[in-house]
């Protein structure tokens, strides 16, 4: 699906990205970054949030927190990100963004918190109990500041995906707030959830989940008491059509993700301001009962749709021609995807050493693939930025 959007949307990228691939200067099992489209988007992005006041934070987890993926980010007028866990607030802080809201959707581990806050002193600290708001307060006070603190809220009826659960009754969010204004080192700052937007199968559209209006009933409750100025942070599949939706439902903050590289579900029913900007590269490596077996180890596909026939650009030189498409057997997340079994029949078969290309929806922080960053596309001269792990980190390749 994604890959249909990129080909018609984004072809130079492909053909740079195999021809750098042909080359030997990007790595097979590698999510590749068009950086200049991701400046672009970034600034798409950061453009309409400020024309609805919203604060902005980029999510990295998606592409890997890469290093040259955060500096594209910056340059295209975003400064701060979201950092998912610790590993993601690091490799942020370290690629100069500053650590905007850390703590959600992953709390901070008990010892960690101290070096956390005199670290990244992030903007905001999500906490969902009273403990961990307390940790966060100790390690704000050990370091000389307070600590504005978003609380995780929920509600009967909300959506949260299997092991995101937790957080306060949002109807107890008065009694919240003034326990919340209480920790030393801390005070209540407003609220949060995930997710506030999704996908819909069925209208094919991006509509806001329940807990959207949770988020609007409490900042009403809070409103009621006294409460001013009171943050909403509602991240959940951000394309920046989007944001005017998420502005009128009464969101301070919006946490583009994939947006960023245009990979929403929304961006293969609709063509959105921001391009495609990300690929999974890989490679042929041999052949198999009329099997081309590629190199696996990035197939983390997010199953946002239903289960379709996955195919990949594969061939010797760069091209988008619709004659090099294959299909592809990728094996299931149970499973260790050491390889994936591309169709070799009919002519042309696939050769090993031949480039292989998708586009999906990936998550590469929780793969063991390298992420490439390119820039120069967009003016005919690709040249590789960056090689480096899932967690911002320098890769040692070719050994």
């Amino acid at each position: 699906m994604f890959l249909d959007v990129l080909r018609r949307r984004n072809p130079a990228f492909i053909e740079a990205a195999m021809a750098l691939h042909q080359k030997g200067l990007i790595p097979a099992n590698a999510y590749v970054l068009d950086l200049d489209a991701v400046e672009a988007n970034a600034r798409v992005l950061k453009s309409e949030a400020d024309r609805h006041g919203l604060k902005i934070f980029a999510m990295t987890k998606q592409v890997g927190r890469a290093s040259s993926f955060c500096a594209a980010v910056k340059r295209g007028g975003i400064d701060k990100a979201v950092a998912v866990d610790m590993a993601c607030a690091r490799a942020t802080h370290n690629a100069g963004l500053k650590v905007g809201h850390l703590g959600h959707l992953q709390q901070v581990a008990r010892h960690e918190a101290a070096a956390a806050a005199a670290r990244f002193q992030p903007d905001y600290w999500t906490v969902f109990n009273d403990e961990k708001a307390a940790e966060a307060g100790a390690g704000a006070k050990a370091a000389g500041y307070i600590q504005n603190l978003l609380a995780r809220i929920h509600a009967e009826g909300d959506t949260f995906y299997r092991g995101h659960e937790g957080g306060f009754a949002s109807d107890e969010i008065a009694e919240v707030a003034d326990r919340l204004d209480a920790i030393d080192g801390g005070r209540f700052a407003g609220i949060t959830t995930f997710p506030a937007l999704l996908f819909d199968h069925a209208t094919r559209k991006v509509l806001p989940t329940p807990n959207l209006s949770t988020l609007s009933r409490a900042a009403e409750a809070l409103a009621k008491v006294g409460r001013k100025d009171i943050e909403v942070n509602a991240p959940g599949t951000t394309s920046s059509v989007l944001l005017e939706a998420l502005a009128e439902a009464g969101a301070t903050q919006c946490e583009p993700g994939n947006g960023l590289h245009g990979t929403t579900a929304l961006h293969v029913m609709e063509d959105l301001p921001e391009l495609p900007a990300v690929l999974y590269l890989t490679e042929v490596s041999h052949l198999s009962g009329g099997k081309a077996y590629c190199f696996g180890g990035g197939f983390y596909i997010d199953p946002i749709f239903p289960e379709y026939d996955v195919k990949a650009i594969v061939g010797p030189e760069p091209t988008t021609a619709a004659s090099a498409l294959r299909s592809v057997e990728v094996p299931p997340p149970s499973a260790i995807d050491y390889y994936a079994m591309i169709d070799a029949s009919g002519a042309a078969a696939p050769k090993p050493g031949d480039t292989a290309v998708f586009a999906f929806r990936g998550q590469a922080f929780v793969t063991r693939a390298y992420v490439v960053g390119v820039s120069g596309i967009s003016s005919g001269n690709p040249k590789v930025e960056s090689i480096e792990n899932g967690f911002g980190d320098a890769a040692a390749w070719p050994v």
